[in-house]
């Protein structure tokens, strides 16, 4: 009786390790394209990482120029980083007339979002 037992036992089916591999590549091409996002998304963070710490480099050049920055749009470039940085300033009057809001927005590489950043700037 032990001996008709073993003989079922032989092994795995061709349509069972079939099933297998499949669920296997299945899983293996999810690895595959969860790793390409990750990269994406870090390269990501790290151009937007390097925009903010140039959006914050151009707001420290402005809030400590003894001379306030003229009411309207401005525009230009930078190189922080080993790249070249575009980036445009928009100077507005506030209610109070001792305080200038300031947005900038920097873009540093086509299809990445660009930083924004906005401060007041105190007249003098």
């Amino acid at each position: 009786m032990a001996d008709r037992a073993r003989q079922g036992e032989g092994g795995f089916t061709l349509l069972e390790m079939l099933v297998a591999l499949a669920v296997f590549s299945l899983a293996a091409l999810a690895l595959v394209r969860l790793q390409g996002v990750t990269l994406r998304t870090a390269a990501d963070l790290d151009s937007k990482a390097m925009g903010q710490i140039v959006a914050r480099n151009l707001m420290v050049d402005v809030q400590t120029d003894p001379v306030p920055p003229s009411i309207g749009e401005e525009d230009g470039e930078v190189s922080n980083g080993g790249r070249r940085w575009r980036w445009s300033r928009v100077v507005k009057p506030t209610d109070d007339r001792r305080l200038l809001q300031v947005d900038l927005t920097v873009d540093g590489q086509p299809g990445a979002s660009p930083v924004a950043l906005s401060f007041v700037r105190v007249v003098e």
